[in-house]
């Protein structure tokens, strides 16, 4: 399955898969042209790798992990076929979107490397160096380029989120130009809708009055008409400029429908109390009954100014669905701060139709309770009257230190304050940018982390063997000297290690095995640091044929010397 993003590479992408594989194929290009190349280096397998390099720098845009597994495979055919590796390894972890099909591409090469260098007899100081230039040249540049990508990604993220709060920034303004309509419509309700309801029930007591001439009560008539008119272009210029003009589900059972929501600053007469707010609507003919109102505690702001609101509400409420109906205000307080609000109306006198309401019912006023914690409960009564009852706890004082986060932030709410957010929450692209500069951390210390881990465990292991190899390849001396030369093998063998020592080679180049022989390396001494001697011990046709002892810094010195005289 291709990983990476399948489009057709433009001009300038093929200009540089030019350049790149010009790079990458001059070694072997220049191997191959040398005088010093050796005889036995194969012209055409070498020129087929060529052509397979050529073949996975096409394929490194499209099907990078393709390309980096066959740069790894070339290796086999020469040397100079590495240094392809870690540019390809660093462009698989750059354009590459998943780690699994490289992990599982690496780990498949590397376990058939040590299978097929097992099979084929490589001793481990051959083929586990290859393992080390695996991890150096393939699994570091990957991740490299994988941190890269991700850092790219981040930045990318990040000029991201500068645009989507640019353009938050215009929503918000827009939304704070509606907020204002509608707060402007609320105004316009608190303040003319209780008084419009107040001027109609003037109106409506005025028409009914004994002593009143026919034209006069004529007028009273269309008095109360012209504010049942305004309030219903009340309620049209409320619709139009509310924020919310969606329709909120209606109690058909409570029959207040015609307060507003309270979703924006309250608007109240200069410090008009409660008794005050009772003895304007006493004296626009409303009869009102207040009780308590003398016996309630201190009040903290915003308790006070609920408490005002649920009481005003509810006359409104009142002189519009019954005129003419005695209301009975009760307040209750408690030595904690607790106000509880009662607010009852007896049925209408007659039942006269009632004023057109705007449809927004106690939704508002619910909402206002709520913000103080409290609960407002109201319901008809069986003989045809309305009641309400509001529980109000205590709100701290928003000046008082003991205020928590939660106190202010109802009130400032309740009040239309701007700035009711309760804390900063993190918005999404917030999170986004967190999560990706999480995980170019994570990458980084994956593209430090992997590759020590990786050494450490490889030069442990190397380590470990080395050890083992040591110890068990050790011919003391004096056995050494109780070998002689014509000894059957099967009786030298009882008497040498289990393992031959490594670093043999050099004794290999410099003094070549005698033929149809089967010499065999070992060591006088367990010395961990180094090996300055050799035992050299050849079987032909089931005897020891010969026994040699060689100094191997001497040995190395002769064949470097050698070397530079050829």
């Amino acid at each position: 399955m291709n990983d990476s993003a399948d489009r057709r590479p433009t001009r300038a992408a093929r200009v540089k898969d030019v350049l790149l594989y010009a790079v990458l194929a001059s070694p072997v290009a220049l191997g191959m042209i040398s005088p010093l190349r050796p005889a036995e280096t194969s012209w055409w397998l070498q020129g087929a790798g060529l052509a397979a390099l050529a073949a996975a720098v096409a394929l490194s845009r499209t099907r990078p992990t393709t390309a980096l597994l066959t740069a790894i495979t070339l290796t086999a055919i020469h040397g100079n076929f590495a240094f392809a590796m870690p540019v390809l390894a660093y462009l698989t972890g750059l354009r590459t979107l998943r780690a699994q099909p490289v992990l599982w591409g690496l780990t498949a090469i590397l376990i058939g490397g040590t299978l097929l260098s097992v099979l084929r007899g490589l001793p481990l100081t051959t083929w586990f160096p290859s393992t080390v230039w695996l991890v150096l040249l393939g699994v570091l540049p990957w991740l490299v380029g994988r941190y890269w990508r991700q850092h790219q990604e981040l930045l990318r993220a990040g000029w991201e989120r500068a645009e989507r709060l640019e353009h938050s920034q215009r929503i918000t303004a827009e939304r704070e130009r509606l907020r204002e309509r509608a707060r402007i419509a609320q105004d316009m309700h608190d303040s003319l809708g209780h008084e419009l309801a107040l001027i109609a029930v003037r109106a409506g007591a005025l028409q009914v009055a004994p002593d009143l001439s026919d034209r006069h009560r004529a007028a009273a008539a269309e008095l109360r008409t012209g504010a049942a008119d305004a309030t219903d272009r009340l309620r049209e210029i409320i619709g139009v400029l509310r924020e919310d003009t969606g329709t909120r589900p209606q109690d058909e059972h409570l029959r207040d429908d015609h307060l507003g929501d309270d979703h924006a600053a309250p608007v109240r007469p200069a410090r008009e109390s409660i008794p005050d707010l009772v003895d304007r609507a006493r004296a626009s003919g409303i009869h009102v009954h207040l009780t308590g109102a003398d016996t309630l505690p201190a009040l903290t702001p915003m308790t006070a100014l609920t408490t005002h609101r649920v009481v005003q509400e509810a006359i409104t409420n009142a002189a519009k669905h019954a005129p003419g109906a005695a209301v009975t205000v009760t307040l209750t307080g408690a030595d904690d701060g607790t106000v509880t609000a009662t607010v009852t109306n007896d049925p209408p006198p007659g039942h006269p139709p009632p004023l057109p309401g705007g449809g927004r019912g106690l939704t508002g006023l619910t909402e206002r309770v709520r913000l103080l914690g409290g609960t407002l409960h109201a319901a008809p009564t069986p003989d045809g009257g309305f009641h309400l009852t509001a529980d109000l706890p205590p709100a701290p004082d928003p000046a008082s230190p003991t205020a928590g986060p939660l106190a202010v932030h109802a009130l400032r709410t309740a009040l239309g304050l701007p700035g009711t957010a309760l804390g900063e929450w993190p918005s999404e692209s917030a999170r986004h940018l967190a999560r990706e500069r999480l995980q170019v951390r994570r990458g980084l210390i994956t593209a430090i982390a992997v590759p020590t881990a990786l050494m450490a465990a490889l030069g442990a292991a190397m380590a470990g063997y080395h050890i083992h190899a040591t110890l068990n390849s050790v011919l003391p001396p004096a056995d050494y000297a109780a070998l002689r030369t014509g000894t059957p093998q099967h009786q030298a063998e009882q008497t040498l290690p289990p393992m031959e020592a490594t670093g043999a080679g050099v004794v290999r180049a410099a003094v070549p095995e005698p033929a149809d022989a089967d010499c065999r390396y070992y060591r006088p001494d367990a010395d961990l640091l180094g090996i300055s001697r050799i035992y050299r011990l050849c079987f032909t046709g089931g005897r020891l044929t010969g026994k040699n002892s060689y100094d191997t810094t001497r040995l190395s010195a002769e064949h470097r010397d050698d070397q530079e005289n050829k």
